[in-house]
C-alpha cells in the first residue's frame, strides 16, 4: 500500500521539531481527516536555511510533513512556493489516492509559513493589502468598522 519512502519517512522523519526563532510559521489542518501540520522556516537571505514540523496525524501527513521540509530547505522562498502536493507525492514514489490530501497539507503548511514570513518582513504583494487602506492586514474589514466611528 505504501512506497519504501513512505514508510521510511514515517519510521525516521526528518527535521522534527519546532525553530524557536522561526521567521515563518503556517499551521493548517483538516477537520475532516483530524490531520493537524505545523511547518516553521528559518530564512537567510530569501533562501529556507532550516525547516522542522509538528504533525499530528497518519503515517502519509507524517511522511509528507518530512519530505516537504526536505524539499523546502536550501530553496528560495519563491522555489518554494513552486513544490505542489504532486512534487511532495512523487517524491514519496506516491501515495494511495486516499491519502492525497496528506501532500495537500503539506503544500498548505508551506505556502502558510511563507505567507507567515512574507507579512513579518513586509514582504506581501500590493494585492494581498487592504484595498481600502492600503496596509496589510488579516482583517480586510476593519476600514468598515473605522468608517463607523466617523
Amino acid at each position: 500500500m505504501y512506497s519504501e519512502k513512505v514508510m521510511d519517512h514515517f519510521m525516521n522523519p526528518r527535521n522534527v521539531g519546532e525553530i524557536e526563532d522561526a521567521d515563518g510559521v503556517g499551521q493548517v489542518g483538516n477537520a475532516k481527516c483530524g490531520d493537524i501540520m505545523k511547518m516553521y522556516l528559518k530564512v537567510e537571505d530569501g533562501v529556507i536555511v532550516d525547516a522542522k514540523f509538528k504533525t499530528f496525524g497518519c503515517g502519509a501527513a507524517v511522511a509528507t510533513s518530512s519530505m516537504a521540509t526536505e524539499l523546502v530547505r536550501g530553496k528560495t522562498i519563491e522555489e518554494a512556493l513552486n513544490i505542489t502536493n504532486k512534487a511532495v507525492a512523487e517524491a514519496l514514489d506516491g501515495l494511495p489516492p486516499v491519502k492525497m490530501h496528506c501532500s495537500n497539507l503539506a503544500e498548505e503548511a508551506i505556502r502558510e509559513a511563507i505567507n507567515d514570513y512574507k507579512k513579518k518582513n513586509g514582504l506581501l504583494e500590493q494585492e494581498d493589502a487592504c484595498n481600502s487602506c492600503g496596509r496589510r492586514c488579516d482583517d480586510i474589514h476593519h476600514h468598515l468598522e473605522e468608517d463607523d466611528d466617523e
